[in-house]
């Protein structure tokens, strides 16, 4: 079995007045595509934000790379685990290619300046979300999808090995969402572990090894894709789905319950 990279302990998450995630033990391991499901409120978010060391967990521990994540420096935190958030957490500025070369930060020494190998690293993970001809642009001026790509090049510049990535198929067309998660799952045949939230259960068909299922009761399911049933769905979101298959992939889709 592949090393787990990252581990939930006995893991609490709460707001004011109500549990979100209680008593969560998880495993996530060099290999997997973890996609994380549930309706709006569940707290996908807030355990993503936890997991990536961002928020403190009302009790339990996260563990990364065998060692409790909060009390390993935040540098060397980031060359093992990114975080994709689901909003920006800051206005965009600067050019494209010099936001995404950011994601190189943790690797370079104090006062080290990026070098011809991060440049190279910047324009191979531009290319890989078909953004390379806008290199020179203020990433200001780029439409929403755009700046969404950005961010996840950026992540891949970045190269940990856990990547914790809060919707990353949000602004994304069909064609690109699709290309972006068929790369992350590339990633997990590299070694990597995928930890996303997605809003479309078939992607999670498509593209995981697993699901979390987050129904907001403070309980986690944690399955295997193959195990996924139209009632587990329902449940989530409170309407039935159907199943099909097309040739060897399968397909949940919302009844019409008029």
């Amino acid at each position: 079995m592949s090393q787990a990279l990252l581990e939930a302990r006995a893991l609490h998450v709460s707001v004011p007045g109500r549990a979100l995630v209680a008593g969560f033990d998880a495993e996530f391991r060099a290999g997997e595509f973890v996609a994380v499901l549930g309706g709006n409120g569940t707290g996908k978010s807030l355990l993503l934000r936890t997991l990536a060391g961002l928020r403190a967990a009302d009790a339990g521990v996260v563990r990364l790379d065998g060692s409790d994540l909060g009390t390993q420096p935040r540098r060397h935190v980031a060359t093992r685990l990114g975080f994709l958030p689901q909003d920006p957490d800051a206005p965009p500025q600067g050019s494209l290619f010099e936001s995404v070369l950011l994601g190189r930060f943790a690797h370079l020494g104090f006062w080290e300046n990026s070098g011809a190998d991060d440049h190279h690293r910047a324009r191979a993970a531009l290319a890989d979300v078909g953004l390379d001809a806008l290199d020179a642009r203020e990433l200001a001026t780029l439409s929403g999808g755009e700046q969404r790509r950005a961010a996840i090049a950026r992540l891949l510049v970045q190269a940990p090995a856990v990547y914790l990535l809060d919707e990353p198929t949000n602004h994304l067309d069909p064609a690109q969402q699709l290309a972006i998660l068929g790369h992350l799952h590339r990633l997990t045949r590299s070694g990597a572990a995928v930890v996303a939230s997605l809003h479309d259960p078939n992607l999670a068909l498509r593209f995981a090894d697993r699901v979390l299922l987050m129904s907001g009761t403070s309980e986690v399911a944690d399955l295997r894709c193959d195990a996924l049933l139209p009632a587990h769905l329902a449940r989530l979101y409170g309407i039935d789905y159907l199943e099909t298959r097309v040739g060897a992939l399968r397909f949940m889709a919302p009844a019409d319950n008029r």
